[in-house]
């Protein structure tokens, strides 16, 4: 099992960023997946989590209305659309397989001016 995120950076409060996580060694289409951030001196948290089909997604409320979780089966990928990010949301974000201790290494968003 392997995933690995891209799409971290440094961007301006009010900003937008898209996360993607490539998933191989598994039938990527038949798992759960989440996204997971940890920031500075907190705390991980669940950001939001995605069924296997795509159909239904949950949101923490911290980023609820801001951030959208997607899925793309034919493309064994996970994305995050990060909209309207504040400097809160400065964090290693991390796609998770909702089964088993299968984590990407994560990627670093900054947002700051």
């Amino acid at each position: 099992v392997q995933l690995v995120e891209t799409g971290g950076g440094l961007v301006q409060p009010g900003g937008s960023l898209r996360l993607s996580c490539r998933a191989s060694g598994f039938t990527f289409s038949t798992y759960d997946m989440t996204w997971y951030r940890q920031g500075p001196g907190k705390e991980r948290e669940l950001v939001a989590s995605i069924t296997s089909s795509g159909i239904a997604t949950h949101y923490a409320d911290s980023v609820k209305g801001r951030f959208t979780i997607s899925r793309d089966n034919a493309k064994n990928t996970l994305y995050l659309q990060m909209n309207s990010l504040k400097p809160d949301d400065t964090a290693v974000y991390s796609c998770k397989r909702v089964v088993g201790p299968y984590w990407g290494q994560g990627t670093q968003v900054t947002v700051s001016s």
